[in-house]
């Protein structure tokens, strides 16, 4: 027997189902991204992404069609980090204004919602490009609008709908070629897959476990869930470990007996045998006691103890610190007088964040390649700077939807996103403002400005493929320039200074360094002079980035 509808409860399993299909699959996910490098990946980014949505939608106990789309649509949307979790916010968005006003989803409505939401992620991008998870999108609105004359079926329906969905995705390689020469199909699209298939599932009968993680709650201490850490209660104060390097006899009795001793003396034990040594891990009073013991089977090696009581008021004094500066910040917001003008720009690494401060940013969200900043984070950051129109420098491509997101949601402040894909960018977009400048003057004029700079960013590659016919190996060096791979080698010197080669033009006049925390100043001092004499005709400044993930970021103007 069909079903001819789904109800409300029935809908709110099945968002939770595909929340937990997309959550249980997002490392897979993460591993067809096609360039190799160590970044917030899609899987992550769709997976955060849908979990914001699944955490409100499940704490709604009476669920109706109406009170479901508010949570997905205004969960998703705050939550969406990256290209890809804005891309599926904007579809929930799409779909859920479609299902609101309704009692049950009839295979009539699912079509119309399928068609609604993808015309709105297609409107949310700028330059929608195919082959990605917007034509994975499309293809099953299109299948949808097909069938809604031949079956009142929701099951039949959906599967049918789900089938043409993974038909689309495996033809997503031939859309991009860059999808075809690493042998993969689009990541969001197959994100998307997931969520369908979840959902589905749900709708099959098939037990789910619908349970979510909990997390930090707003306002709550961090690393606590939620707990006082002036309440935490350390039994055994001291973390103790060490390695015995076995002399006597060690078989299973001896051990069995040495952890009922360390029980009877601590607690959080861990021991592990192999061969000719055991590691030890334990919490006790008295670290003696149990380095006495363990001298009884042998020597002891890779010794370490960490007295986690003081460790816990070190982390009481520096949350009531961060507290207090919390309090200062909202007493000199309310003080100060409203501002004409003010910036935010995301950036990752203290000598960064040091730049950025000295050339006018006054609110920083950390974040970068490997955690894009979400939605929601972005309008935190609005609502900190008391200014009439707020620039955002995203300085990361894959950032620059989440802003603009959040300037949709905005209506108190005038919010302006400059799209900087790179650190560089943002740099000079905001050396170039101008304040006798109208707003949009100065959006024009930043834009254009940070347009002429070339950016190369230095990584290594977490994995294995080919890109723009150049083969490249897990740990090789890597440069990415602007438009894709300048350079890729083993030495970072070499690497660096091939992408350079790439970069320099005749007219070209600076070239700056800024190194991560992954590299000495000494090496970068090095680096910096091979990089002046191999560029005498342009001026080579250096400085301390920070950055994680990138060894070097440069700049050529």
């Amino acid at each position: 027997m069909g079903m001819k509808y789904i109800d409300a409860v029935m809908l709110q399993k099945a968002f939770l189902a595909g929340a937990k299909g997309l959550e249980a699959k997002k490392e897979w996910i993460n591993e067809l991204n096609v360039f190799p490098v160590p970044d917030g990946d899609t899987g992550t980014n769709m997976t955060m992404t849908i979990m914001s949505a699944a955490k409100e939608v499940a704490a709604i106990e009476d669920p109706t069609m109406e009170s479901l789309a508010k949570a997905i649509s205004s969960g998703s949307l705050r939550g969406a980090r990256g290209n890809s979790g804005v891309i599926l916010s904007q579809l929930f968005r799409g779909f859920t204004k479609e299902i609101a006003g309704a009692k049950k989803v009839t295979t009539t409505i699912l079509a119309n919602s399928f068609v609604r939401a993808t015309e709105t992620a297609y409107k949310a991008v700028m330059k929608p490009k195919e082959g990605t998870i917007l034509t994975v999108a499309k293809g099953m609105a299109d299948k949808a609008a097909e069938l809604v004359t031949e079956t009142e079926d929701v099951i039949e329906f959906c599967q049918k709908v789900i089938d043409h969905g993974d038909y689309v995705l495996s033809q997503t390689p031939e859309m991009l070629p860059v999808l075809k020469q690493a042998g993969v199909v689009d990541s969001g699209g197959q994100g998307l897959m997931q969520v369908m298939k979840g959902a589905f599932d749900s709708l099959l009968g098939k037990e789910v476990d619908l349970s979510l993680e909990t997390s930090v709650r707003p306002g709550a201490s961090a690393g606590a869930d939620g707990l006082n850490l002036a309440d935490i209660d350390i039994k055994f104060g001291y973390c103790t470990e060490f390695i015995i390097n076995l002399e006597k006899p060690y078989d299973d009795k001896t051990e069995l007996d040495f952890k009922d001793y360390l029980e009877s003396i601590g607690d959080s034990l861990v021991v592990v045998s192999d061969d000719d040594m055991v590691k030890v891990h334990v919490h006790t009073n008295d670290p003696g006691l149990a380095i006495q013991r363990a001298l009884t089977y042998g020597s002891l090696s890779r010794m370490k103890i960490d007295n986690m009581r003081e460790e816990h008021q070190e982390k009481l004094i520096k949350e009531s610190e961060k507290l207090a500066e919390q309090q200062k910040a909202e007493r000199e917001k309310k003080i100060q007088p409203r501002k004409p003008y003010g910036f935010i720009s995301v950036s990752a690494g203290e000598g960064l964040d040091e730049i950025f401060r000295g050339i006018g940013a006054d609110y920083l969200i950390k974040g970068g390649q490997t955690m894009n900043p979400s939605t929601e984070d972005m309008l935190n950051a609005i609502e900190q700077v008391n200014a009439d129109t707020v620039y955002i420098l995203p300085n990361n491509k894959n950032i620059i939807l989440a802003a603009e997101q959040a300037k949709s949601l905005v209506e108190d402040k005038k919010v302006i996103v400059i799209p900087s894909k790179t650190i560089p960018q943002g740099i000079t977009a905001i050396i170039n403002f101008a304040a006798d400048l109208s707003p949009e003057d100065n959006e024009k004029n930043m834009t254009e400005e940070m347009s002429k700079v070339k950016t190369g960013q230095i990584t290594y590659a977490v994995r294995n493929t080919m890109i723009d016919d150049i083969e490249i190996k897990e740990g090789d060096i890597m440069a990415l320039g602007d438009s894709g791979i300048l350079a890729v080698g083993k030495d970072m010197e070499s690497t660096v200074l091939h992408a350079l080669r790439s970069m320099v033009e005749d007219e070209s006049e600076l070239v700056t360094i800024y190194y991560g925390k992954d590299i000495s100043e000494e090496a970068a001092n090095k680096l910096k002079e091979k990089v002046e004499e191999t560029f005498s005709a342009c001026e080579v400044e250096l400085h301390a980035g920070g950055q994680p993930v990138y060894y070097y970021l440069l700049s050529v103007e």
